[in-house]
């Protein structure tokens, strides 16, 4: 094969994993008007229908500010604005309109192409709207009536879903109907942010076309805790109107909300979408919640609360019975998980030098946090100890939790592999099961 051949075979290879792991997840992407008018553009709809074909689910929400800016300055209006927000005032609802459908229909024509020698041939995608968001009026702001410019007062979360789960690409216009029965011109951002929420979509991707977000040295932000973005966006300035902040704030409002992952990616670059899903690095800025859990070595002050940890552990024989004196003295060997000042998991790290293994035990997770994979997080940190040691290899010795040491990469070994200063000690009575993994 040549050489481009094995790059592509090697990159479609590890691009499996988050093939596998995207599969039956749901995204909500935000496109703004201003991407129609890009040369990247089909580009980008190739990609999204390419997710969809991928099994992803994906309800795409555009802007329309290009193409009603447009609109109003060809019928002579100027529109007003308040902190980057257009004024729109009844007379002009007709021109707002008309610009948002002629937005939505080169969508759906896009997303319904299938040229032959195309990327969208025999995509055969289905494309569904409906009246998902009621709105209700912006009102009057520091004094400014905003007259048919409104927001988000809620979401049709069981019509958007049942889309969905029929494998549709739901399509949603920054537009929402009120009980009155009046339509008001809505931030794009906003209704993304309140279906992303309201559905528990997966992620918020955000594309932004004014090029990557960085630091204040240039260096580029991969990645953003809630904590960290906040900031960033409280050194922006509320009065910032570029499409990095937009785009930045409502991935902080999503995330904020319960969304676990948001990305903003370039509008700009060829591909932007799929190397931030497809790919180890990325191509964009990921902002995700703080879990507020942290992992770190424990200290003495930690006995009591690892105690009340491996307490019911040591009473049904998973662990070996501890007592306060002998994990005080051993306390240096501990690592624990700690949210908002509670013990939730921990382990020990016993280092064999001479021998280079290092016995992992004590492995123990809250049972209210027994399903957040944690307890592998915990693992990995430990193995990196390990590492940074120069150990080359794990050892664990269990009763009940075979298997589960096994799904992290261990292999069951036998008593004749325990380094000598381990064997001596080993409980033939407890008759634990050997497990190694080689660093």
């Amino acid at each position: 094969m040549s050489e481009h051949t094995d790059q592509y075979v090697n990159w479609f290879r590890a691009s499996s994993p988050y093939i596998n792991a995207h599969r039956g997840k749901t995204f909500v992407i935000m496109l703004p008007g201003d991407c129609i008018d890009q040369p990247n553009f089909p580009n980008i709809i190739s990609d999204i229908a390419l997710l969809n074909s991928l099994g992803v689910k994906l309800v795409v929400v555009h802007g329309a500010r290009t193409q009603i800016e447009a609109q109003l300055n060809a019928s002579g209006v100027q529109s007003k604005f308040h902190r980057g927000v257009r004024i729109t005032e009844r007379e002009h609802l007709a021109d707002v309109l008309k610009a948002v459908g002629q937005t939505r229909f080169t969508l759906e024509a896009n997303l319904s192409s299938g040229l032959p020698n195309s990327p969208m041939h025999g995509s055969k995608i289905r494309i569904r709207g409906g009246n998902f968001i009621t709105a209700m009026p912006q009102g009057v702001i520091d004094g400014i009536d905003h007259h048919l410019t409104g927001k988000v007062r809620s979401v049709d979360t069981r019509g958007v879903r049942e889309q969905l789960d029929e494998g549709s690409i739901t399509l949603v216009s920054p537009l929402g109907n009120s009980f009155t029965g009046e339509v008001f011109n809505l931030s794009f951002a906003d209704v993304a942010i309140h279906i992303a929420t309201a559905i528990q979509a997966d992620k918020l991707i955000a594309y932004n076309d004014d090029g990557p977000i960085c630091d204040k040295d240039g260096g580029r932000y991969r990645e953003l805790t809630l904590i960290k973005c906040e900031k960033f966006l409280v050194d922006q300035g509320q009065n910032n109107t570029s499409n990095t902040y937009f785009s930045l704030r409502a991935c902080y409002k999503a995330c904020d909300g319960g969304v676990p992952r948001a990305h903003v990616i370039s509008a700009a670059e060829d591909g932007a979408l799929l190397k931030e899903l497809f790919t180890r690095d990325g191509s964009g800025t990921m902002v995700y919640r703080d879990s507020y859990e942290t992992i770190r070595r424990a200290r003495i002050e930690d006995v009591l609360g690892i105690l009340n940890l491996i307490e019911p552990l040591e009473n049904e024989g998973i662990l070996v019975k501890r007592s306060r004196e002998r994990l005080e003295t051993e306390i240096d060997f501990f690592t624990v998980m700690e949210k908002d000042n509670l013990i939730i998991g921990c382990s020990a790290l016993y280092p064999i030098e001479d021998e280079n293994f290092a016995e992992i035990a004590c492995v123990a997770i809250h049972p209210a946090y027994q399903r957040g994979g944690r307890a592998a997080k915990l693992l990995s940190h430990l193995e990196k100890q390990a590492e940074g040691a120069k150990l080359k290899r794990l050892l664990v010795l269990t009763t009940q939790t075979s298997h589960w040491f096994v799904e992290q990469g261990f292999v069951e070994g036998h008593i004749d592999m325990l380094p000598l200063k381990r064997k001596e000690l080993y409980n033939y009575h407890r008759n634990s099961k050997i497990f190694i993994k080689n660093l």
